[in-house]
């Protein structure tokens, strides 16, 4: 017997691929009439409308009324956070869906470098984003993202260069790819471990 779910998202998601995102929306929906509990279609409906719609409005009220019908969908409040970690207004709200995914999720590593990122540029809470880098890298210490992230904190924010260098270093080991951290290691070295007797200055080290 076909399952109704799978076979709804399907064809929603081909709808939206092939170019009618309004009737991928309308499929879901009609779906949703019937079944109105349904996170697992009303997660995709979300998604479609932000990226295929770009009704970002709509999509928060359907991850809202998804963590009404289901506060531990984990799903559900990681898209919340994605959509709602941009704005700065946001911020308290945003750091209390962190707090929560951090206790559903404790060993997601992606979870904890966007935490870090969002602690760094909303909550300007530096330390903080220090220890979830250090937390991921305990986790995955072959990340060279987040070694790259961490050293942008360590150079920028706590002037901890001999840390920043150690952290590059790994980020280009782990990934000789990484052009970023490639930069990045060649300026911090011939900035701050070049032996001149000038200390130069560390603006423009890394990317905007």
């Amino acid at each position: 017997m076909a399952d109704p779910v799978y076979e709804t998202i399907t064809r929603a998601k081909n709808q939206a691929r092939s170019g009618n995102p309004e009737g991928a929306e309308k499929t879901l929906e009609d779906y949703l009439k019937t079944d109105p509990y349904n996170n697992k279609v009303r997660l995709v409906l979300a998604q479609i409308l932000v990226k295929d719609l770009k009704d970002k409005r709509a999509a928060l009220m359907h991850l809202d009324i998804m963590l009404d019908i289901d506060p531990e969908d984990a799903d559900a409040r990681k898209a919340l956070v994605t959509l709602l970690r941009v704005q700065s207004k946001n911020r308290i709200e945003t750091n209390g869906h962190y707090k929560k995914l951090m206790e559903q999720c404790p060993d997601d590593v992606d979870l904890m470098n966007s935490y870090a990122v969002f602690l760094k540029n909303q909550m300007l809470d530096f330390r903080g984003a220090a220890e979830m880098y250090e937390k991921a890298l305990s986790k995955d210490p072959k990340r060279s993202d987040i070694h790259y992230n961490y050293a942008i904190i360590l150079v920028k924010e706590m002037k901890d260069y001999e840390s920043a260098r150690k952290h590059l270093e790994e980020a280009v080991r782990t990934d000789p790819g990484n052009r970023d951290a490639k930069i990045g290691l060649d300026r911090l070295i011939k900035k701050k471990f070049s032996g001149s007797t000038e200390r130069k200055g560390i603006s423009g080290l890394f990317k905007k």
